[in-house]
């Protein structure tokens, strides 16, 4: 049985893209780079990671900035913390493709090329108010939520 974790998209091979904590005390698991990205300065992409995550009902996948973006690479993750919900996984519009919305903050080109570490994801669990009622039901991908 399954409880939580990554998979590659149907649209790529490399096992060495799937995440994984680099220390025993790590909360979050890297997600890297899954094609080379040109980011202009000043401009925001979708950077794709190749993988997407699984995980139990009340619990949800946050996206953080590495540490180190800023400084070494002159990016931030521009949503500031990216919410990965458990329905996102296996949408019909991208299968639950992961991509992290970068910025580049200087005023040169950044490469980032497959394989780099680009940001950290880690899973919590979240709480419900008393009287939530939701029922809606996912329909796309990517920022498909809201309008």
């Amino acid at each position: 049985m399954k409880i939580r974790g990554f998979e590659l998209v149907s649209s790529y091979t490399d096992e060495t893209l799937l995440p994984k904590r680099e220390t025993a005390h790590a909360a979050g698991y890297d997600l890297k780079v899954a094609e080379r990205v040109v980011i202009e300065p000043g401009e925001i992409v979708l950077v794709p990671t190749g993988v997407k995550a699984y995980m139990q009902a009340g619990e949800v996948l946050y996206l953080y900035d590495r540490s180190s973006n800023p400084r070494k690479k002159g990016l931030v993750l521009i949503n500031s913390v990216g919410v990965i919900d458990g329905d996102y996984y296996g949408n019909p519009a991208n299968e639950g493709h992961i991509f992290a919305q970068m910025q580049n903050i200087t005023d040169q080109s950044v490469t980032l090329e497959v394989g780099e570490r680009i940001v950290q994801g880690v899973f919590v669990p979240y709480l419900l108010v008393d009287g939530d009622e939701a029922t809606g039901v996912r329909t796309g991908g990517f920022g498909s939520t809201g309008n």
